[in-house]
């Protein structure tokens, strides 16, 4: 039986600019970053779970070349996403990445949010 989701996926542009965005504007923790070859393995996580996200990169050796360009399209339209965190105070996460220079937020804080 599963009883445990280590490592979710999803795939960036760029890995570095993805560690950035999650770590220094987001406030998660680097989980694992070693290289094996020309692969690179980077995970990050919320501080104090132990269930990682790893950041993937659209191409070799996970993806052909035609399959690696869909995939960029994909993330590129913004449609290829799929992470839900959860807090304790919606509006003062907003304030707290705002601050941080986050630009792109689906929906605003209300006074029902």
């Amino acid at each position: 039986m599963i009883n445990h989701l280590s490592v979710a996926t999803i795939m960036v542009l760029d890995k570095d600019e993805a560690l950035d965005f999650y770590v220094n504007k987001l406030g998660l923790e680097v989980g694992s970053d070693f290289k094996q070859g020309d692969y690179r393995w980077l995970t990050v996580h919320v501080p104090g779970d132990d269930t990682e996200i790893s950041l993937e990169q659209p191409g070799s050796p996970l993806h052909d070349d035609a399959t690696a360009k869909r995939i960029r399209e994909l993330v590129t339209e913004g449609s290829f996403t799929g992470l839900v965190f959860h807090t304790e105070d919606a509006r003062a996460l907003y304030e707290t990445l705002k601050a941080r220079g986050v630009t792109d937020f689906t929906q605003e804080p209300t006074d029902h949010f």
